[in-house]
């Protein structure tokens, strides 16, 4: 008598073909089986074209208008995203702050998300935008379109008396704004000292091109939210002021 074979857990059993041992790897088996069939690749969103809407833009897009500095010299009003990404392609974007808005309604507790994002080239350039939605993604979405719509130039310089050298490390001269109940005080530092913040207003100074500087921040409620407002009325300053 032939004694009966038995498999212990996790073997396949004979006449099988393998099953039991896991998914079968793609690319890697024998010709004519399903293993051989060529893994599908992994499909990348595309990016959306840009179709100019205003005056402005066309302009824009047809290379009438080739550089920032011009619409800001003639006082025209940006309406649309795209112009600044055609502009000023270098600019990054980084979430600043999130959170959830929560609001009980009639029909019952309705939750919200919101999004800073604040947007800069690290060369004289910085925005700050906001938004809020049901989904986080478009939230931020919003965020940084509106970041880009804010877009704000920043005399850069040296106008620290320890200094005194030609390179545009720094701000020309001391400034204050002020965002809601916070203020904030930005002072030219000499060249080598970095920048004196902290860590989310160190951020946002490196994104508008600054690395050496010193600052105060005084409020009694200092939100993410008002203080990345001031941070964008006293770099504002340096520019309208020079």
């Amino acid at each position: 008598m032939s004694q009966a074979t038995q498999s212990k857990p996790g073997q396949s059993k004979p006449g099988q073909g393998g099953r039991g041992r896991g998914p079968p790897v793609y690319g890697r088996g024998p010709p004519g089986t399903e293993a051989s069939k060529p893994r599908r690749p992994r499909r990348e969103p595309e990016e959306e074209v840009w179709v100019p809407k205003t005056i402005l833009g066309q302009k824009v897009a047809s290379g009438e208008v080739t550089s920032i500095e011009e619409i800001l010299e003639a006082g025209l009003r940006i309406q649309e995203s795209g112009i600044i990404k055609k502009l000023l392609p270098d600019l990054k974007s980084e979430v600043v702050d999130v959170g959830i808005i929560q609001k009980m309604t009639s029909n019952g507790q309705s939750t919200r998300f919101k999004a800073i994002v604040a947007t800069g080239n690290e060369n004289g350039y910085l925005g700050i935008g906001q938004g809020k939605s049901k989904q986080m993604r478009i939230a931020i979405e919003k965020a940084t379109s509106q970041a880009y719509l804010n877009i704000q130039p920043i005399k850069l310089g040296c106008g620290s008396w320890e200094c005194k050298c030609d390179q545009k490390h720094s701000i020309p001269f001391k400034v204050k704004g002020k965002g809601g109940s916070v203020t904030i005080e930005i002072i030219p530092a000499p060249r080598g000292l970095g920048l004196v913040a902290g860590g989310k207003i160190k951020r946002l100074l490196e994104l508008a091109g600054l690395k050496d500087a010193w600052t105060t921040a005084k409020g009694s409620t200092p939100t993410m939210n008002s203080t990345s407002k001031a941070v964008l009325d006293c770099l504002r300053q340096t520019f309208s002021q020079g």
